[in-house]
């Protein structure tokens, strides 16, 4: 029997996602790899899955485009929780995810503030595979002169590390993102995240996400960007982030919590092979 599905997208950051509330969806990874193949299968950059959940709205659970299952995914979040309140007419979700319980919120028209959680910030927790101060690495991940100053790291259920650029136009996204992200540093791997300063509250990010490469956008990146410029005094608490795919305003709020809001869109339906 054939499965339906949507293609959805937050900025640009696109997804398939599966309703697996009343059959069971138990992909395989190679199954994760077909069905994000861009020339031969439907392309994503991550499969999503609903899944029944005790006192939750869905469970949902992630793939990055390689087959790996990932806890959390900012974009796709945002997306779930827009399908979830529009079937039950509601102005908020709650979603369960292997990062944790996450909430979704009505925020406009085809606008969804998700409250992603308090960020990670001990070098256990984003996991490194030694101690670091991560407010600012003590260590080379990448030889180029526009990566010399030190770069942080955040997790946000998933494990970000952050460089401060003086260009983002200029800086050696395709080549340093694959390197880095599979630097011994980091065991779980890492997304990598490039992030220009342009003022107290704007700043420009591009994003290498482990596992399905430079996308358009980034959610949990953008979060992750917004706390590791905070942490230096760079920027305000409250930014917005300006990504390939459009804008994100995130906000790192007094009780530690963490608020992403953009949008989300339905691209089309069908049904997986």
């Amino acid at each position: 029997m054939s499965r339906p599905f949507l293609k959805m997208n937050g900025l640009g950051n696109d997804f398939v996602v599966v309703e697996a509330r009343t059959a069971p969806f138990q992909p395989t990874a190679a199954e994760v790899r077909a069905i994000a193949d861009r020339a031969a299968g439907i392309g994503c950059d991550q499969l999503i899955v609903l899944e029944p959940g005790e006192g939750v709205d869905a469970r949902v659970r992630f793939w990055n485009a390689d087959g790996a299952e990932i806890a959390a995914c900012g974009n796709g979040t945002r997306c779930v929780g827009w399908l979830l309140m529009q079937a039950s007419g509601k102005d908020q979700a709650t979603i369960e995810t292997k990062a944790g319980l996450l909430r979704a919120s009505r925020a406009g028209e085809r606008l969804v503030s998700v409250d992603m959680g308090e960020p990670r910030l001990d070098w256990r927790e984003i996991p490194l595979a030694a101690a670091h101060d991560t407010r600012a690495l003590d260590v080379a991940l990448y030889d180029h002169p526009g990566l010399c100053g030190p770069p942080a790291c955040v997790s946000m259920g998933n494990p970000h590390v952050v460089f401060f650029v003086a260009d983002l136009d200029a800086a050696p996204v395709r080549e340093a993102g694959p390197a880095i992200e599979r630097h011994p540093l980091f065991p779980d791997g890492v997304n990598v995240g490039f992030a220009q300063i342009i003022d107290r509250h704007r700043i420009k990010l591009r994003v290498w996400e482990r596992g399905a490469g430079l996308t358009k956008a980034c959610g949990t990146g953008a979060c992750a960007a917004l706390v590791a410029a905070a942490r230096r005094d760079l920027t305000d608490r409250t930014a917005t982030l300006e990504l390939d795919g459009g804008e994100l305003l995130i906000d790192w709020r007094t009780d530690n919590h963490v608020i992403m809001t953009g949008p989300a869109a339905v691209d089309f339906a069908g049904e997986l092979p």
